[in-house]
């Protein structure tokens, strides 16, 4: 065993960082100039590599599972008391709302209530979002024959869509609720106050001309108004929400950014006419 002298060893220790910084710039330098040779290093560590991350790759996937499973236990605990909580509440709200049922019931028989007609509709998938003369509309695809009148009331699986303006053969073209064009008589359903809810051409309609004395409230839900003939009641379209200059509108409850199939019921309304000439007076955002 040879035996280096202490001189020796701080010597050596000394050029160890500059030897290795020399060998990394050398390193550099011959992937610079011959970049195939360094290509075919490169693949040559990695095909070597590949069966020991193969062989590790199993026990660290073992080792990651162990620990989600550990963390998901945690977390048991917490989420069962969270669910009984919510299924109490559920309990509650299911007696309060099967015994307003009841007399509802009760009260449609005392007053000899006559129920109103279930509308037909149609299924239609959206096979374009181009607003044409509006700035914000879909087109619909639609069979032959397909019976689909202007006027009808276009919702998806969550609320008001719009109203149908434009018929083809085998189209029609939905003039959507934020458009400018677009005029929908509506309550608030809290305070029972009428308003209007008017397009902008942005993401969020307004509401106007509501009663002096009752402001909207923000969260407050706004349902179709059956004024005008234009729209059965109660149909959902969205919540109150203040914009940050004051201004109160609706953010609606239908998915309109990514309508992909609605549905256009025949209510038998047709006491508001579509607009024909479009208001071109604000941009067309889309």
């Amino acid at each position: 065993m040879i035996r280096l002298s202490i001189q020796m060893r701080q010597a050596l220790s000394k050029l160890t960082l500059p030897v290795l910084i020399a060998a990394a710039f050398g390193l550099m330098l011959v992937g610079k100039a011959d970049t195939v040779l360094a290509e075919r290093a490169r693949m040559v560590l990695a095909d070597t590599l590949s069966p020991i991350y193969g062989l590790l790759a199993a026990p660290l996937a073992s080792v990651r599972s162990a620990i989600d499973n550990a963390q998901h236990l945690v977390t048991v605990f917490a989420d069962n008391v969270r669910l009984r909580e919510e299924n109490e509440r559920l309990r509650k709200w299911q007696a309060v709302a099967t015994a307003l049922d009841a007399e509802n019931a009760m009260l449609k028989a005392n007053l000899r209530w006559v129920p109103d007609p279930l509308p037909t509709y149609v299924t239609a998938r959206v096979v374009a979002d181009a607003g044409g003369i509006y700035a914000r509309a879909v087109l619909v695809s639609l069979g032959p024959n397909h019976g689909i009148a202007k006027g009808q009331i276009a919702l998806d699986d969550r609320g008001l869509v719009g109203r149908v303006t434009e018929i083809g053969g085998r189209s029609a073209r939905v003039l959507l609720l934020t458009d400018i064009n677009s005029r929908i008589p509506v309550i608030l359903e809290t305070s029972r106050a009428r308003a209007m809810l008017i397009g902008t051409n942005g993401n969020r309609p307004r509401l106007l001309h509501w009663p002096e004395g009752t402001q909207p409230a923000e969260g407050e839900r706004i349902v179709t108004s059956a004024e005008a003939n234009a729209f059965p009641a109660g149909l959902p379209i969205g919540v109150v929400r203040y914009s940050p200059g004051n201004i109160p509108e609706v953010e609606p409850a239908a998915r309109l950014d990514r309508l992909e199939v609605i549905r256009l019921f025949d209510y038998g309304m047709r006491g508001a006419a579509s607009p024909d000439a479009p208001n071109r007076s604000l941009d067309r955002r889309r």
